[in-house]
């Protein structure tokens, strides 16, 4: 058998080895536990994903499709001066979570319809507009929660995506290069001590043989 880290087959060696096998095989089931619950995680957090991605899709769509059909009323400077000054803000306060060692971020939204006394107030008016560009409005302000969540579980995923790759490409080299090296490694010294200790056991024999006569 071939040895396949290339060590003296020596008893401290084989300790050695011994120990480093115990924390390979130790640490290959931890990654391996890491590794299935990042899959479990990952899979949950993409058919959210898919749900918020499809709702901001559809809802963008009905509200360009909107904003098309107004134009052919409402005069497009018009519509430019509505929509210049946003009816509501939002405040984002960021943070990281840790989950199965990947920094993730949390997002927290706060939301407000109210303008500061120095900004000055819209000119739109619910009288003065089709009913195709109140209905875009909405639309763009009732997504608005989705939109900022489907940014958040997008870079989740993503995070997530890169860590699982890398835990896999660790899993694997444990799993068929590290532990069955170092196994053949331990079988190899193994038998060359088993060897050593026949040889020494064969050549006592001889020298008592010697003696005696």
């Amino acid at each position: 058998m071939a040895n396949a880290l290339n060590v003296k087959p020596t008893r401290m060696e084989l300790q050695r080895l011994k120990g480093s096998l115990a924390i390979a095989t130790r640490g290959h089931k931890l990654l391996k536990d890491k590794q299935d619950e990042l899959m479990r995680q990952f899979i949950s957090l993409i058919k959210r994903n898919n749900e918020l991605r499809q709702k901001v899709d559809e809802s963008l769509t009905e509200a360009l499709e909107n904003f098309v059909l107004s134009s052919a009323t409402v005069h497009e400077a018009y519509i430019d001066e509505l929509v210049a000054i946003p009816g509501q803000s939002v405040n984002l306060d960021l943070r990281e979570e840790n989950v199965m060692s990947v920094v993730v971020p949390k997002m927290n939204f706060h939301y407000s319809d109210e303008y500061q006394e120095d900004e000055p107030r819209t000119a739109y008016s619910f009288l003065n507009t089709s009913s195709e560009i109140d209905d875009s409005i909405r639309t763009l302000n009732d997504i608005l929660p989705n939109l900022l969540e489907l940014s958040e579980v997008e870079k989740t995923c993503q995070l997530m995506a890169d860590d699982i790759e890398s835990t896999r490409r660790r899993v694997n080299a444990l799993e068929y290069r590290v532990i069955p090296d170092t196994q053949e490694t331990i079988a190899y010294i193994e038998g060359k001590l088993e060897e050593d200790e026949r040889s020494t056991k064969t050549r006592m024999i001889k020298i008592k043989d010697m003696t005696a006569d």
